[in-house]
């Protein structure tokens, strides 16, 4: 009987180069597909595959997160296929904490569709004969726990996320205006009554490469977009899957502000971990600093405008002075020091 193999990745053009890969071997049958792990679970109920390969960067569920309650309430030899699945990574130690057999990087420029195929190929039938007892034990009693994280540790994309005030806005002008079409997504709380951030936000966006818009709730945060929270808003950075998104709300002022940057950057800290690149501009008094603080301890890439080019250096004085910034540099150099981090 051939082994039966469940292709679960977002990408159609990923789940039909697989199941021509796996359809290779007369050993293996890809009884079907699923877009994502909702799909997927009724799949499995439907198909009972052997083994199921698991992309990890999907809508509304991660594959990190789906292979938990997998392996909790149906566990099956899963084989992590993945661009985050480098050899060594943080993603893929995690993958096999969370219960994988196995995992192995998409093809790259160093790693062609062929070799995967014979690898991913070979990998599959050594998982159907895997101890799966053994594999749901080591689950239970990993030493590393990681039901409670709610970033992902890794991800394709980096989301720069920006807080400034004073003298602001000519400095996002400055940054934003030298980012490329592609640059990574942009979330920004520009202290800035309401009414005013709609008419920046269109400027800007006649003046850069990066679409520029005011954020509304549900926006997606993805590459060559930049969102400004709305003025006497908060804005908050969520996660469905491995999507991130904002949430736009009222409530009291925090810091005497509102938008508060300490509100994105908190936000930030827990749903993007070390997906995030912090940056804290210009601008009075110390909002965002214990924010960066939480993001830096949550492994994001913290960087402060230099008081030489501030226009007031109150904001990422206050970084500074509480240990929350890694780089500290001059107006000009964040936008290329940070597209290099990217």
């Amino acid at each position: 009987m051939p082994i039966k193999v469940l292709v679960v990745d977002d990408s159609a053009i990923v789940r039909q180069t697989l199941e021509k890969e796996l359809s290779a071997d007369p050993e293996i049958c890809v009884v079907g597909t699923a877009p994502d792990p909702y799909v997927a679970r009724d799949k499995i109920v439907q198909l009972k595959p052997d083994v199921l390969t698991l992309d990890i960067e999907m809508p509304r569920m991660d594959g990190i997160s789906f292979l938990r309650k997998l392996m909790k309430h149906f566990p099956l030899p899963v084989i992590i296929v993945s661009s985050l699945a480098k050899e060594g990574s943080q993603t893929a130690l995690d993958a096999i904490h969370a219960g994988a057999v196995d995992v192995i990087c998409k093809p790259g420029p160093a790693y062609s569709i062929g070799d995967m195929g014979i690898q991913l190929r070979e990998k599959i039938k050594a998982a159907s004969r895997v101890n799966l007892a053994n594999v749901i034990a080591q689950v239970e009693t990993s030493a590393v726990r990681v039901s409670g994280l709610k970033a992902l540790s890794q991800s394709t994309n980096k989301v720069i996320v920006i807080g400034a005030s004073t003298g602001g806005t000519q400095a996002l002008e400055r940054i934003l205006t030298h980012l490329p079409a592609n640059s990574p997504g942009v979330v920004i709380v520009q202290h800035m009554p309401a009414g005013f951030t709609k008419s920046f936000a269109d400027r800007l966006n006649e003046l850069c490469e990066v679409e520029v818009k005011e954020a509304t709730t549900g926006d997606t945060i993805i590459p060559g977009l930049v969102l400004i929270a709305p003025g006497n808003e908060h804005m908050l950075i969520k996660r469905s899957g491995a999507q991130y998104f904002v949430e736009i709300k009222s409530g009291p002022l925090v810091g005497h502000h509102r938008p508060s940057v300490d509100i994105l950057f908190r936000s930030a800290a827990t749903y993007l971990g070390g997906n995030a690149i912090a940056v804290m501009l210009t601008g009075m008094g110390s909002d965002g600093s214990q924010g960066m603080l939480e993001m830096k301890k949550a492994g994001a890439l913290c960087v402060a405008q230099d008081e030489a080019s501030c226009v007031v250096y109150g904001m990422p004085k206050a970084a500074v002075e509480c240990g929350a910034v890694d780089h500290i540099l001059p107006l000009d150099q964040i936008a290329g020091y940070v597209l290099s981090k990217s």
